[in-house]
């Protein structure tokens, strides 16, 4: 794939995310009863970073999960794949969960966390988190929380870098 732009830096990103646990902390009114939750792949890593930064906003950690969300992919088939992991043991009811993830675009990934998210116990608010929001819903879902809002062509891919599966921080867009 051709780079078409590059849209946030390593700077822009960190940014962002203190942008974003700011606006969790000051819409949530503190962070009591507030889970994050970190959809796999890229969403876990801003996950880790946001809960990072609320702990030194709040001096307080917020309790975080990883969430794979395979097994409730309704566009893969996932016959004879049972993929248990640390969702099993999530501690989501009557919280307010945040669900943190890099790109939001058909809303497709957000529904099938959402359903994998209901599975584990009655959260009292479910928000979502994210680094881009590319447009072009399927599905009426839309991020509370959003890094930046970057406009796209369907034949266009949003890339995110995370240093920490990547080795290095940055957004592109590529067609």
């Amino acid at each position: 794939m051709k780079t078409k732009a590059f849209i946030m830096d390593e700077k822009s990103i960190k940014r962002a995310l203190t942008r974003i646990s700011h606006e969790i902390i000051e819409r949530n009114k503190g962070i009591e009863n507030l889970v994050i939750v970190g959809i796999k792949s890229r969403g876990v890593p801003m996950a880790k970073r946001i809960v990072s930064i609320i702990k030194d906003i709040e001096g307080e950690t917020v309790p975080y999960y990883s969430l794979d969300i395979s097994m409730y992919r309704d566009d893969v088939n996932n016959v004879g794949s049972i993929n248990i992991n640390e969702e099993s043991e999530m501690d989501v009811k009557d919280k307010v969960v945040i669900l943190i993830d890099d790109v939001l675009f058909t809303g497709r990934t957000v529904r099938a966390a959402m359903d994998a998210i209901i599975d584990q116990g009655r959260p009292r608010k479910i928000e979502l988190a994210v680094l881009i929001d590319r447009g072009h819903r399927e599905l009426p879902i839309r991020a509370d929380f959003v890094g930046k809002n970057v406009p796209t062509s369907r034949n266009e891919r949003v890339t995110v870098h995370i240093e920490e599966l990547d080795g290095l921080n940055q957004v592109l867009i590529q067609e």
